[in-house]
């Protein structure tokens, strides 16, 4: 069995036609590590319930924008930031792992809360490592466990 690294260049990401403003979705994910470092000092995990259904409208929804992604916007135009359009598919895989986590986080902080805690804290690293960054980690767990499981090899 032959193992490659594969460099950032040559990451794999879901691609779809659809597009979403580059900046837009930085400060989006800025805002979700921002609603994180809340609910880290306040331990209410109401605010990880309500940021799954954020990153829940944002997983493919009817809906053009959640509340978060829409303030974003805004701050986007008010700011005059230059919003690079850029592949939506690679976001909306992240956001149904955020939301995933973001509901773990929730649920575990009824019932342990370090747990949900440190689940919070793993989503925040990942928003700030996209916001900050500009490293997509879905686009990493993509390219090295999805498309791995899902694809023929060839090379068997």
């Amino acid at each position: 069995m032959k193992h490659t690294f594969m460099s950032a260049k040559s990451l794999l990401c879901p691609i779809s036609p659809l597009r979403v403003g580059e900046a837009t979705a930085r400060l989006t994910g800025l805002l979700a590590a921002a609603l994180i470092g809340v609910y880290a000092l306040t331990g209410a995990g109401a605010i990880m319930l309500a940021l799954a259904i954020d990153y829940g409208m944002r997983a493919g929804t009817r809906w053009r924008h959640s509340p978060l992604s829409w303030l974003a916007a805004r701050l986007v135009r008010v700011l005059r930031l230059p919003d690079r359009p850029i592949d939506q598919a690679p976001k909306l895989f992240a956001a149904r792992v955020g939301m995933l986590f973001a509901l773990a986080s929730g649920i575990l902080t009824l019932l342990h809360p370090p747990s949900g805690l440190v689940v919070a804290l793993a989503l925040m690293g990942f928003a700030l490592l996209e916001s900050v960054l500009n490293i997509c980690v879905g686009c990493l767990v993509y390219s090295y466990l999805m498309l791995p499981l899902f694809t023929k090899r060839e090379d068997v």
